[in-house]
């Protein structure tokens, strides 16, 4: 039903403006049959196993050969602070939205529910190819691993058509990534067995991760040779701020988390803590990894694919650096599983307001968890990572999490003005001049995307405008 309940300084809406009242929407939780099982440090896991992943142990090392030096340090902190940014924003509104669904559900309540649908419709496909990405990604590492235990799979399977053959590969021999495929179904395996037991699955790779991490830095830093820190910034100031705009793409992953908020214990307590949390202990862990990793060898021999692992072969340590590698790949499933969880909160929300078919929210009766569209996203990834190169798949992510965050941004100074009156766990310190940073930031990164990447953008949204005006225009639960 349209609701006609006001407010001082926002009201309603009509039409595609249409608005659910702020006032109401946390009572919505209480009608689902999603489970509250995630406490402040599980939430905080989730968070992390987001944000660290493939950054850590292959870009800081591609940042600091191609672009920054050893001034990927300042890379990874000018990332920080503007992630930072949006971070603030985003914990503002879990605080005060306890409701999956996170840039979805937020710009809905407060922009409309034209401008929700389209960043809904958009974070569908950009979680989806972030989980095909790191699936490809992983796949890489696994194979390296079985090449080092001196195993051959067959070729056919250990690449999409298309994928850059390597030393001895025949072009066309790749027929699909199916260790990707495979990796992507038994994600959403692990999600569908309800939330408290893929939980206690992630937060347990997340620790063996963070170990991994702490191992490379403690051994790592009896290594290190000062002067390998000269000169500071090979590539001048510049290239250490280009820099920043690749890795900004490593400290992102609480937004996905966030979509969890209607399965947290206490989610206006502790959601605005484990975003905060998550992204403070993932750049401590960053700027330690990157001091670490630029002070064991030059940054010139720093190997973009495998930076860690081959710095400690580099030393004298191979044994270490297998060890790490089958550390990054164990670590990494946690960012499939932080944006596979992003993906189906999002589509059960939406499914949930009437926008996308009921049969999609549908939960399981016993395990309280979306299980009809987590296996849909798990096939659809699993897809997208089968027959699509890695540089093709990773060319649908990144602009829709960047957008996601000027709607977050903006949103938070709309509504502090407009209702003031709300009450706010958490509150977004230096406003507006903070969340104004983080919009200008996020869309000075948009002019770094490929013009291919737009024309994509731009083909996906007229499909969602289609279906929105064709279906849930009408459908909606303010509609009715």
């Amino acid at each position: 039903m349209e609701s006609t309940v006001s407010a001082p300084g926002l009201q309603p809406g009509r039409g595609v403006l249409r608005r659910k009242p702020i006032e109401t929407i946390s009572s919505d939780g209480e009608e689902t049959g999603l489970s509250k099982s995630l406490g402040l440090w599980q939430l905080t896991a989730i968070g992390v196993g987001g944000i660290i992943g493939a950054g850590i142990f292959s870009l800081a090392g591609a940042v600091a050969n191609e672009k920054a030096g050893p001034a990927v340090l300042i890379s990874f902190l000018v990332a920080g602070i503007a992630s930072a940014a949006a971070a603030f924003s985003y914990a503002e509104f879990a605080g005060m939205i306890p409701k999956a669904g996170s840039a979805y559900t937020y710009g809905y309540a407060v922009l409309g529910e034209i401008v929700g649908w389209l960043i809904g419709w958009d974070l569908l496909l950009e979680y989806t190819a972030i989980v095909a990405v790191v699936a490809i990604s992983i796949s890489g590492y696994f194979n390296e691993l079985l090449g080092y235990l001196g195993i051959d799979l067959p070729t056919w399977m250990l690449g999409a058509p298309g994928t850059e053959s390597e030393d001895g590969v025949a072009p066309g021999s790749y027929v699909v990534n199916l260790f990707a495929m495979v990796l992507c179904l038994f994600i959403a395996f692990m999600l569908n067995l309800g939330m408290k037991s893929a939980a206690r699955f992630e937060t347990f790779l997340v620790y063996l991760k963070v170990g991994v991490v702490l191992l490379v830095i403690g051994v790592g830093a009896f290594y290190i040779n000062t002067g390998n820190y000269t000169p500071f910034f090979p590539f001048g100031a510049g290239g250490a701020i280009t820099g920043a705009a690749t890795v900004f793409f490593a400290v992102f992953g609480y937004d996905a988390m966030s979509t969890a908020a209607e399965e947290s214990k206490e989610a206006q307590k502790h959601m605005p803590k484990a975003i905060l949390y998550s992204l403070g202990i993932s750049m401590v862990l960053y700027v330690l990894a990157c001091l670490v990793l630029t002070g064991m060898i030059p940054f010139q021999q720093i190997n973009g694919d495998s930076a860690f692992a081959s710095a400690f072969a580099d030393v004298g340590l191979p044994m270490l650096g297998a060890i790490i590698g089958v550390g990054a790949i164990l670590g990494i499933l946690t960012v499939m599983f932080t944006f596979m969880l992003g993906v189906t909160r999002v589509g059960y929300s939406m499914s949930r307001d009437g926008l996308l078919p009921a049969w999609f929210g549908k939960t399981h009766p016993v395990r309280k968890v979306p299980t009809r569209f987590t296996w849909l996203i798990g096939i659809a990834s699993a897809v997208i990572a089968g027959i699509l190169p890695i540089g093709e798949a990773a060319e649908l992510t990144n602009i829709g999490i960047l957008l996601a965050f000027v709607i977050v941004c903006a949103a938070v100074i709309v509504l502090r003005y407009k209702r003031p009156d709300l009450p706010r766990e958490f509150k977004t310190p230096g406003m507006p001049v903070v969340p104004i940073i983080g919009i200008g930031f996020s869309i000075w990164l948009v002019t770094f995307l490929d013009p291919l990447t737009w024309l994509r953008f731009a083909g996906w949204f007229v499909i969602g405008l289609v279906i929105y005006f064709a279906y849930g225009y009408r459908k909606s639960k303010l509609n009715s």
